[in-house]
């Protein structure tokens, strides 16, 4: 405000009201990532606040999501034929503010997928996450194991962080070629089939694709 005595203020998310539109003229709109509204004629500058707290994240799709992010408010800038300008606040050196810089996606998401099918994550692989109390992590291993045999590599089990008092919870990586995605999901859900039918006293989560791991 100080910067620009005079000129209105507002707010877009984060606790306030998400608006659709602003009015135009001369006016600094402050928004969440997602929550930009849009300007008749076009902004004249975006900022791009706090790429470190985006990219700190611990998610797979961290990158591609702030690149998403990031192109959705910088397509709002005016052309900088037009003297529009878009600053972002992150390590220039980081792919993710390269492609940003290079308005290219399609680079980044090869990339991406390179970088996935290195160390076997998704979308290069399918994968299955399954957490619970250990004798029921270690059923369902057994029985997608029976099921798709020599077809599943298994990463684990780890513990699972709970709040003091709670029963230990284990993690399991389930991880198969993505041609037996299809086989995966079927043996999980046939082994979920099982012990429903019994019904089992300990609840088992499964994810497919987590992204977070």
């Amino acid at each position: 405000r100080a910067a620009f005595p005079g000129v209105p203020v507002r707010s877009s998310g984060g606790g306030a009201p998400v608006l659709a539109t602003v009015p135009g003229g001369p006016e600094l709109v402050v928004a969440t990532p997602g929550a930009e509204p849009l300007a008749p004629d076009g902004y004249g500058a975006a900022l791009l606040l706090d790429g470190w707290a985006l990219l700190a994240r611990p998610d797979l799709r961290v990158a591609e999501e702030t690149l998403r992010r990031w192109m959705a408010a910088a397509a709002l800038v005016v052309p900088a034929a037009d003297g529009g300008r878009v600053v972002v606040v992150a390590e220039p050196r980081l792919p993710v503010v390269q492609a940003l810089v290079r308005w290219d996606p399609a680079g980044h998401a090869a990339a991406e997928l390179a970088a996935r099918s290195e160390v076997g994550f998704p979308p290069a692989v399918r994968m299955a996450a399954v957490e619970g109390a250990p004798s029921a992590v270690a059923e369902i291993d057994a029985a997608v194991r029976a099921a798709m045999p020599g077809a599943v590599e298994v990463l684990g089990p780890v513990d699972v962080d709970v709040p003091d008092g709670d029963e230990p919870q284990e993690r399991v990586l389930l991880r198969v070629a993505r041609p037996q995605g299809r086989a995966l999901a079927a043996a999980l859900a046939a082994a979920q089939a099982v012990r429903t039918a019994r019904k089992a006293a300990e609840p088992v989560r499964v994810r497919l694709d987590p992204a977070q791991l």
